[in-house]
């Protein structure tokens, strides 16, 4: 009872506050964010009642279920958008600038964290600042759909910047995975190439292989089911079997075969949606079952927020540097390559900002940080800070970026009249 109810209330306070942030017309997702935080442990919680709001982080972590699939149904939907006529046109744009705008991100804030680690060694160790170097990549590919969908963006900024957002996750794992191979060494005091450089490129392969076979097999099963609900609970079935299968771990000696499963699922979505001619009927069919997941997963990420970093002055003087040079990073970093790439002057302007909001993937490379001990604390802690933040305005500047680009060009749809709408075009 206490789950379902606790499901319920979180459900319900994300839907009425997305109705109060109507007024300032600020995005959905600030919404769900802040309904999390009213609910949460630091406000509604403190009540202490189970079910009625969530009393403690492990209550919110005990749900992290929701949070697995909905990143699931999100990565499936981004892979959807490498199609291969598109990516024909514009795929050495979408890999450079990725690549590009994740980097430079990536040396500003290693370069900018280690003066503060030289400024304050005893607070502030040089792992921490190269490993928050690597979480700096991750972009929330949640944040920046959910903006999409709910303005229903179009154009040749949001096209380009759905694919970038993919495959920067992508790169974000694999400059991670060295970085903290590097942190690591320098806490234990020896180098490991298997963690390093070895156990890295297994997981990225073995990623794009299962979410390639799970692809073809999506497309051959869908063949023996012709209704649109059933092949909708297919498409379903095999999201969870890709996050199911990509928790899977084996170890051997010191090689780890392991999976991610943003990656996993983006392939399958990338594999069947170039197979299968009815694609984009589906994925819209998709995006109307996991509408509610993806309300509750936000409004989970607003209530998992830690209010607690606010108590270190070095955490917040640290966050601060971190999200100054990162927001430096990617809106430099990316204008400067599509320029190089001769993208259009409102994408040149325009695409960093989208890129600003971070969260699930940062926040799982922080906890796998958590293993160096006092300086994964630290990591943790900052990681925590700079989602707070940029999850709070990072919605809302993708938003802004996206008017000022002429690509949101009229209010979104409230879903009654869009029901209504729908019906007179069937009876005409």
């Amino acid at each position: 009872m206490q789950t379902l109810l606790a499901l319920s209330i979180a459900m319900f306070a994300g839907l009425i506050m997305s109705r109060l942030t109507k007024i300032w017309n600020l995005p959905a997702v600030t919404a769900y964010l802040v309904a999390g935080i009213l609910i949460g442990p630091y406000v509604l919680g403190r009540l202490g009642i189970p079910g009625i709001g969530f009393v403690s982080s492990e209550d919110v972590a005990s749900y992290d279920i929701i949070s697995d699939a909905a990143l699931g149904f999100i990565a499936f939907a981004m892979g959807s958008e490498f199609k291969m006529e598109d990516l024909k046109h514009m795929g050495k744009k979408v890999v450079l600038i990725a690549v590009f705008q994740a980097v430079v991100a990536t040396v500003l804030v290693d370069v900018s964290l280690v003066i503060v680690h030289f400024l304050m060694p005893d607070r502030f160790p040089l792992s921490a600042a190269i490993t928050l170097g690597a979480i700096a990549t991750a972009t929330a590919p949640a944040a920046t759909l959910m903006v999409v969908k709910q303005y229903k963006a179009d154009g040749p900024l949001t096209r380009l910047l759905l694919p970038i957002v993919a495959l920067d996750d992508v790169v974000g794992l694999v400059v991670f995975a060295v970085s903290f191979g590097i942190a690591r060494a320098l806490e234990n005091g020896q180098v490991d190439l298997i963690s390093v450089l070895v156990n890295p490129l297994i997981e990225v392969v073995a990623s794009l292989a299962l979410g390639a076979l799970l692809g073809y097999l999506f497309h051959f099963t869908e063949r023996f089911f012709y209704s649109r609900s059933k092949r909708m609970s297919i498409s379903v079935t095999y999201v969870f079997l890709a996050v199911a299968l990509s928790m899977v771990e084996i170890q051997i000696g010191a090689v780890k075969l392991g999976f991610s499963s943003l990656l996993v699922c983006m392939v399958l979505g990338t594999v069947f949606c170039n197979l299968c001619p009815f694609a984009d009927e589906l994925m819209g069919l998709m995006d109307r079952w996991s509408g509610s997941i993806l309300v509750l997963f936000f409004v989970l990420s607003g209530a998992g927020l830690e209010f607690s970093v606010f108590g270190d002055w070095a955490i917040i003087l640290v966050g601060v540097v971190y999200i100054i040079f990162r927001s430096l990073g990617k809106i430099e970093g990316a204008k400067f390559a599509a320029k190089l790439t001769d993208c259009p002057p409102q994408i040149r302007k325009y695409l960093g900002i989208t890129l600003l909001p971070q969260a699930g993937v940062s926040l799982g490379m922080s906890l796998t940080a958590m293993s160096l001990g006092a300086p994964g604390v630290i990591i943790r802690n900052v990681a925590l800070f700079a989602v707070l933040v940029y999850e709070l305005i990072g919605p809302l500047m993708t938003r802004i970026a996206l008017e000022k680009a002429g690509e949101i060009t009229e209010k979104p749809i409230p879903p009654r009249v869009q029901a209504k709408l729908d019906a007179e075009k069937k009876k005409a």
